[in-house]
């Protein structure tokens, strides 16, 4: 007890931390405290007030009111208090938004909460510049040396990276980069930001910010990429949601390989779990007579990998509901260190029943022209911004293919057109050869100004084990849908849904049957003609923003040699 009545002098609490402390008091904790008239007079203010403190913080930083009078008459139940309304908090987006740009809003009192991007002091006005996160601008904020807290700001707590809670009035901005400002009245800072902040006003390398990366998202590039990535998510589900389709949650978690590639990562807990991993010796992991890992003593009796993709299991539900979608990581063993590849992605992967390789076409071309359209509407100022900073052109290069017509042409077709080129390539062309990047590109830039371009029918030794043999028994219904800048984007293929061509493709790449049991079983009981694809979203992303490195298209990056945050 001695220790809860030390001096308050000790306790520094910010606003927040003030908040959380007091929240673990109810209005009726007073019954098991000592009475106040028992304790000296330095401790009485100590006690809880019968109208809560937090409540009083919370109405202030949420409303710019210093009490919400819903919430103080808050009738109590038997056994505690209800519940409070959930209020959303104004946003700089809201605020600046819609075709006046918030002049809607002037003579209005508001509260903005944020982080601090500059802060500049005149002679007898300071300009504080405020991002919350929602949109790229910024909301600027103007004081007086006389309004409350200012005295924050002569301290030097309030700086580039510290997070305020500001009051003030809308007004007619006095600059041209702006319609409005706020007029501030009362300023709070809520959290410090140490003078070795990195992320300060002058540019930096996205190398560097790679390093940075719980940091990076509150830059404008990085900012900006997260919201074009969010918006492309969700029109991702609604544009298969209102067509029909079922989401499905694929396991990450496999015994089989999907590409057969085997660039798996293993999942195992025969190697300790704890700080010890580091110092195991291989003689403690067990082996069977023959010296081999003995996997029928791990955790799941058998070798068990993260997916590289979530289409056999898709396969299962498309054969059940017809029409699904799946919608999450996958992971690649690749040891590459190119701008094009990661080690965590996220991939999305429809599968259509009923369906053959034409209308797997159709159902990719409408889901990107979708997702293009959707960004191109509903995300303008970060467009603009990728315009102007990151790829110029490239919300023309988005309109193309939000508008023209795709082409397709068969795989033979492809080599003939580029071994009639007049370029040179860095890697030679010829019938049977998987394309490039280069390759791609040529012939969605080049070849056909711009348009997207889907390329059918390829060699069957150079896809995938599931693909539907076609009839000359030397191609197989696979399509990839290339776009300008990117080259690939979308593959796909019709699935083979015969089980003797099936099984006898395994056997021909020499692929464990056993290992696929329930695939062929897709295949003995009501097989059906079915169709899907597959799109790397970090590459729609890349594709959508413009940025140049796939490892900036993602919150957090992994790749070899790279697991940080």
């Amino acid at each position: 007890m001695a220790a809860a009545l030390a001096p308050a002098a000790s306790l520094r609490l910010r606003p927040f931390s003030t908040l959380r402390l007091l929240s673990l008091y109810s209005r009726t904790c007073t019954s098991n405290l000592p009475s106040s008239r028992s304790l000296p007079s330095p401790f009485r203010s100590a006690l809880p007030r019968r109208r809560c403190l937090c409540t009083i913080i919370t109405g202030a930083l949420y409303s710019g009111e210093m009490v919400k009078q819903e919430i103080l008459e808050n009738p109590k139940g038997e056994l505690g208090e209800r519940v409070g309304k959930f209020r959303r908090r104004l946003k700089v987006a809201e605020i600046k938004g819609g075709h006046d740009e918030g002049m809607d809003r002037v003579g209005q009192s508001i509260v903005v909460m944020g982080w601090v991007r500059t802060l500049r002091a005149q002679s007898s006005i300071t300009f504080m510049e405020v991002n919350d996160g929602s949109c790229l601008s910024n909301m600027q904020c103007v004081m007086d040396s006389d309004i409350e807290g200012y005295d924050q700001v002569e301290a030097g707590s309030i700086s580039t990276g510290a997070s305020v809670w500001v009051q003030g009035e809308v007004v007619p901005s006095q600059g041209s980069k702006q319609k409005i400002e706020l007029k501030v009245k009362k300023i709070l800072l809520l959290g410090e930001s140490d003078p070795s902040y990195p992320i300060q006003k002058k540019r930096v390398s996205r190398e560097f910010l790679r390093t940075k990366a719980h940091l990076r998202p509150r830059t404008n590039t990085f900012g900006a990429v997260a919201r074009v990535r969010n918006a492309l998510a969700y029109a991702t589900h609604k544009f298969f949601q209102e067509n029909g389709f079922v989401w499905v949650s694929s396991p990450i978690i496999t015994a089989s390989d999907c590409e057969g590639a085997g660039e798996q990562f293993c999942v195992t807990t025969l190697i300790p779990s704890s700080v010890e991993t580091t110092d195991t010796l291989l003689d403690s992991i067990p082996k069977t007579e023959n010296g081999l890992i003995d996997w029928s003593q791990d955790f799941f009796g058998k070798p068990a990998f993260l997916t590289v993709s979530g289409q056999l299991n898709g396969e299962t539900y498309a054969t059940a509901l017809s029409d699904i979608y799946t919608f999450g990581p996958t992971f690649r063993a690749e040891n590459s260190n190119t701008s094009r590849h990661l080690a965590e992605f996220w991939m999305i992967e429809p599968e259509l029943a009923f369906a053959d390789l034409d209308d797997d076409m159709a159902c990719a071309t409408a889901y990107l022209q979708y997702v293009v359209r959707h960004i191109l509407d509903n995300c303008k100022e970060d467009m603009d911004f990728f315009n102007t900073w990151i790829e110029k052109g490239i919300i023309d290069r988005l309109r193309n293919v939000a508008e023209k017509d795709f082409v397709q042409m068969t795989y033979t077709d492809a080599v003939e057109l580029l071994l009639k080129a007049k370029k040179k390539f860095e890697f030679p062309v010829k019938w049977g050869c998987d394309l490039q990047s280069e390759h791609e590109r040529y012939i969605t830039e080049e070849s056909f100004g711009g348009s997207p371009v889907i390329i059918r029918d390829y060699p069957k030794d150079i896809k995938a084990f599931y693909m539907r043999q076609n009839d000359d028994g030397k191609t197989v219904a696979a399509m990839d849908l290339l776009v300008p800048r990117v080259g690939e984007l979308i593959g796909g293929s019709q699935r083979e849904e015969r089980l003797d061509y099936l099984e006898a493709r395994l056997d021909d790449l020499k692929l464990d049957k056993d290992s696929y049991w329930w695939y062929l079983d897709l295949r003995r009981y009501g097989s059906v003609p079915h169709a899907g694809f597959g799109l790397g979203f970090e590459r729609l992303v890349q594709f959508a923003t413009g940025m140049e490195n796939i490892r900036d298209a993602i919150p957090f990056p992994r790749s070899p040699g790279s697991a940080e945050f």
